[in-house]
């Protein structure tokens, strides 16, 4: 199974930009589509986005639709989400999520194998 370390989370002001890191570790990572979660005190988890193996697949909440770019480089084992024109409401810890079927974290969006300790991030009005 792979290991997750997500990083990059922080204080930023509204209409700022973030870029998220998540390195894998463990078994080939080129194996595992990768994707972003987030959870807001006193709310559901939320799908963020996701990439499949390949990176030629990738989806999007419709909430960061426009605004967040996920991308996935093999040779480091590390996936990023750059987050540009930051609103108070993405406020959440974002975690990183791994799992061999695609369909799992971006349609399906529950059951995913891996999990990161997630990442705070904090957006000021």
């Amino acid at each position: 199974q792979v290991q997750l370390v997500e990083s990059g989370g922080g204080l930023v002001q509204a209409g700022g930009s973030l870029r998220l890191s998540c390195a894998a570790s463990g078994r080939i990572f080129s194996s595992y589509a990768m994707g972003w979660f987030r959870q807001a005190p006193g709310k559901d988890r939320e799908f963020v986005a996701a990439i499949s193996r390949s990176g030629n697949s990738i989806y999007y909440g419709l909430s960061v639709k426009d605004r967040f770019t996920l991308s996935r480089e093999d040779a480091t084992n590390t996936v990023y989400l750059q987050m540009n024109s930051l609103k108070p409401e993405d406020t959440a810890v974002y975690y990183c999520a791994a799992d061999p079927d695609f369909r799992s974290i971006a349609v399906v969006r529950r059951d995913v194998e891996v999990w990161g300790q997630g990442t705070l991030v904090t957006v000021s009005s």
